[in-house]
C-alpha cells in the first residue's frame, strides 16, 4: 500500500517526459557505478504474459514461456552483493546492449563480476574479473561465483507483478522497474515513503 501511494505521488499517469522524470525520482542516487573491490552480479530476465495468451501481433517470433522471441520485455540488472541494485529495461539482450549497460553500471575495478553463461556477456572477459555460472549444466553456486543475489531481486520484482500489480504494460515497464529498484535499495530505510516523496 505504501509503495502504491508513493508511486501515485511520484509517477504521473501520462507518459512522455513526465514518466522519465518519475523514473529518475524513483532511481534517486542509486545509479552510480559500483565501487571498486566489491563483488557484483549481472543478469537479465524477461517480464510479460505467456505468448499463447497474447494477440498474434504481440507474441514475438517465438511461443515459449520466456527468453528471446517470447514477446516479453527484456530487463537487465546489476547488483553489488550486500548493496544496491541497478535495473533497466532494454531493447534486446545482444552483446553490445548488455556490455554497454555493464560498463555504465559496474566499475572496472570490482574484484569479481559474475554472470550466467549467456553469450552476450563473453566480451566482458577482457575488461573485468569475469566469472560465469552455467545453469544449463546444473551449476548454481561454485564458491563465490553465482548470480543468486540478482536472481533474488528478479524474484521480488516478479512477485510484485503477481501479488500487487497483476499486470504490467511494456509502455510503463521502466517505471515499475525503477520503483522496485528504489524499494530494494531502501530496504533498510525506516522512512522509505518520506524518501520517495521528498522530491515532489
Amino acid at each position: 500500500m505504501l509503495a502504491r501511494a508513493a508511486a501515485a505521488a511520484v509517477a504521473p499517469r501520462a507518459g512522455g517526459a513526465g514518466s522519465r522524470t518519475a523514473t529518475h525520482a524513483w532511481n534517486g542516487r542509486s545509479t552510480a557505478p559500483f565501487a571498486a573491490e566489491c563483488q557484483s552480479e549481472v543478469d537479465e530476465t524477461f517480464v510479460g504474459g505467456l505468448a499463447k495468451n497474447k494477440h498474434k501481433d504481440k507474441r514475438g517470433k517465438g511461443g515459449g514461456t520466456g527468453g528471446v522471441g517470447s514477446g516479453k520485455t527484456p530487463i537487465v540488472g546489476a547488483v553489488k552483493r550486500k548493496g544496491n541494485v541497478i535495473a533497466r529495461v532494454i531493447e534486446n539482450v545482444r552483446a553490445d546492449t548488455l556490455c554497454d549497460f555493464v560498463r555504465e553500471a559496474v566499475s572496472h575495478k570490482v574484484s569479481l563480476l559474475c554472470t550466467d553463461q549467456w553469450k552476450g556477456y563473453r566480451k566482458l572477459d577482457k575488461e573485468y574479473p569475469h566469472a560465469t555460472i552455467d545453469h544449463s549444466k546444473g551449476q548454481y553456486v561454485i564458491g563465490a561465483v553465482h548470480t543468486q543475489t540478482i536472481e533474488g531481486f528478479w524474484s521480488i520484482f516478479k512477485r510484485g507483478v503477481m501479488g500487487t500489480f497483476h499486470k504490467m504494460s511494456a509502455k510503463y515497464m521502466p517505471l515499475y522497474v525503477a520503483e522496485f529498484q528504489f524499494r530494494y535499495n531502501n530496504r533498510e530505510n525506516a522512512d522509505i515513503f518520506g524518501t520517495a516523496i521528498e522530491g515532489c
